[in-house]
């Protein structure tokens, strides 16, 4: 650890990758991936919601795995590669899960869908053809409060199959 300000305050250097891009910080020990991504890379697409690990609005991928940035402390991501749900699109062309939750209305007030979107990500990539209960099992930390799922199964399931037309595989 380094010293760094005139308090005397502890600072963690860091490198991690953020939807392509390399950054590098110096974070407080106590500082959580979420203050990082949405107050100082000003990624806001990430939620904060529950602060508890329960919910999965916060929910990122670190090196293709789904991770509650709300309770992950920042220099944990350290020579990692994150995505948020900004790094999903090409530009203006958006990825095919994306695609498939606003063609199947995958979503209502839209708070949780990032998080439900980069879940999908990580189950498609582990298991590009899932069924229903696989896909009810893998999302069980998404909590969308307030539609009934069924649009959310519907549109993960479109998503499986756009993927697998466009790459013969998942995500």
């Amino acid at each position: 650890m380094s010293e760094s300000g005139s308090e005397g305050r502890q600072l963690i250097p860091i490198h991690v990758t953020v939807n392509g891009h390399a950054h590098d910080f110096d974070v407080e020990p106590h500082e959580t991936l979420i203050e990082l991504v949405r107050d100082r890379l000003g990624l806001i697409g990430t939620k904060k919601s529950c602060d508890m690990q329960v919910c999965g609005a916060c929910t990122v991928l670190l090196d293709g795995r789904p991770v509650s940035a709300c309770t992950m402390l920042a220099f944990e991501a350290r020579n990692t590669h994150l995505l948020t749900i900004e790094g999903m699109a090409d530009g203006e062309h958006l990825h095919p899960i994306q695609e498939a939750f606003i063609a199947c209305s995958g979503f209502q007030c839209g708070f949780c869908t990032p998080g439900m979107i980069l879940t999908t990500k990580a189950l498609l990539r582990e298991n590009p053809a899932p069924s229903e209960d696989e896909i009810k099992h893998y999302m069980r930390g998404n909590i969308c409060r307030c539609t009934g799922y069924k649009r959310i199964l519907d549109s993960i399931q479109d998503a499986a199959r756009r993927l697998r037309e466009e790459t013969g595989h998942g995500a």
